[in-house]
C-alpha cells in the first residue's frame, strides 16, 4: 500500500511561520495602541489583572476602549453591556464572510477561529484567502498571536502607564492610522472602492441623523448590501 506524500502535507513549522509573517504587521500596530488602552485603563482605576481579563475574555480594541473611558465616566454596567454589543455587531458580518473559506470544519475549530476574529485579522485573512494558498490553520495563527500581543500589551500598560504620557509617540493616532491601512490593501476595483465611499457617506449620514453608535452596524450592512448588488448587475453586464 502506498504510504501518503508527507512532502505534500503541511509541517507545522510552516504553518507557524507563514502565519507569525502575516500577523507581524497587527502585531505591531497592536502594541502601542494596547500600551495606549492600558494607560486609559490605569488611570480609570483598573487593576493589571481586570486589564488582562477584559483582553482575553472580550478581545475587542474598540468595545474595550468604549468600556474604559464608560467606566471612567461612571457609566452603568447595562449601559456598557448594550454598547458594547452594538459595536461588536460588526463581527457577524466579518464571521459571515470568512465562513466561506471554512466550510465542512468542526464547530469546535470554528469557535476557537470566531474568537479570535478582528477587524484586523479579519482584513489579512480575507486578503490571504482570496490570494490562495491560504488554509484555517495558518489563518488561526494568525488570529491567535494577535491576541497574544494584544493582552501582553494591554496589561503592559497599566502596569507602566503611569510614565507614558497620553498622546505620547502619536499613540492617539494609532488606531486611526492602521484602520486607514487596512482599508487601502482591501481596495482591489472599482467596485471595492465603490463600497468604501458608500460606506463613508452613509455613515456620515447616519451618525448626523440617528443618535447613538447604530452608525457602524448600519452603515457597514447597507454598503455591504449595495455592493453586493452593484458586483452583480457588474457580471451581468459582462
Amino acid at each position: 500500500m502506498a504510504q501518503p506524500d508527507k512532502s505534500s502535507q503541511p509541517i507545522k513549522s510552516d504553518i507557524l511561520r507563514q502565519g507569525a509573517n502575516a500577523a507581524w504587521p497587527i502585531c505591531l500596530g497592536y502594541f502601542p495602541i494596547g500600551l495606549a488602552l492600558g494607560v486609559l485603563a490605569q488611570q480609570a482605576g483598573l487593576p493589571w489583572w481586570a486589564m488582562a481579563m477584559m483582553s482575553i475574555i472580550v478581545f475587542a480594541g474598540s468595545a474595550q476602549f468604549i468600556c474604559v473611558a464608560m467606566l471612567a465616566a461612571g457609566a452603568s454596567i447595562s449601559a456598557i453591556i448594550f454598547t458594547t454589543l452594538v459595536v461588536n455587531l460588526r463581527h457577524t458580518l466579518m464571521s459571515s464572510a470568512l465562513a466561506v473559506y471554512l466550510t465542512g470544519v468542526n464547530r469546535k475549530f470554528l469557535a476557537l477561529f470566531a474568537y479570535g476574529i478582528t477587524d484586523e485579522s479579519f482584513a489579512v485573512n480575507m486578503a490571504r484567502f482570496r490570494e490562495g494558498n491560504w488554509d484555517r490553520w495558518q489563518a488561526l495563527v494568525v488570529n491567535h498571536l494577535a491576541n497574544s500581543v494584544w493582552a501582553i500589551a494591554t496589561v503592559t500598560g497599566t502596569l507602566v502607564g503611569q510614565f507614558i504620557p497620553p498622546g505620547a509617540f502619536g499613540i492617539d493616532y494609532a488606531l486611526t492610522g492602521m484602520f486607514i491601512c487596512l482599508l487601502v490593501f482591501q481596495l482591489q476595483g472599482r467596485i471595492y472602492i465603490l463600497t468604501a465611499i458608500l460606506a463613508a457617506a452613509i455613515s456620515v449620514g447616519w451618525y448626523l441623523l440617528i443618535p447613538g453608535d447604530s452608525y457602524i452596524v448600519g452603515a457597514s450592512a447597507s454598503a455591504a448590501t449595495l455592493g453586493y448588488f452593484l458586483q452583480r448587475r457588474y457580471r451581468r453586464g459582462k
